[in-house]
């Protein structure tokens, strides 16, 4: 059995509505040019504030992805 390893990037994904949104959209960004993706973790959450109201939400994520020829061992691991 393959144990799966993997590389972490970090982005900062912004959202007017929420903090859920800013993850969605870093992660559905990333998914447009790497493979494999597996998980993500949140490591900062900041907002930005306009005329003493929220206006948007910025949260910087860690995504992790499996390198090329990982692919079974990834599911093998989801499975478990």
């Amino acid at each position: 059995m393959t144990s799966p390893v993997y590389k972490k990037i970090t982005l900062v994904g912004t959202s007017r509505q929420s903090i859920e949104g800013a993850v969605q959209n870093a992660i559905a960004t990333a998914s447009k040019s790497l493979r494999h993706l597996s998980w993500f973790e949140i490591n900062h959450v900041r907002g930005h504030i306009a005329d003493g109201k929220i206006d948007s939400y910025q949260v910087e994520v860690a995504i992790g992805f499996s390198l090329e020829g990982q692919e079974d061992a990834v599911h093998i691991m989801t499975a478990l």
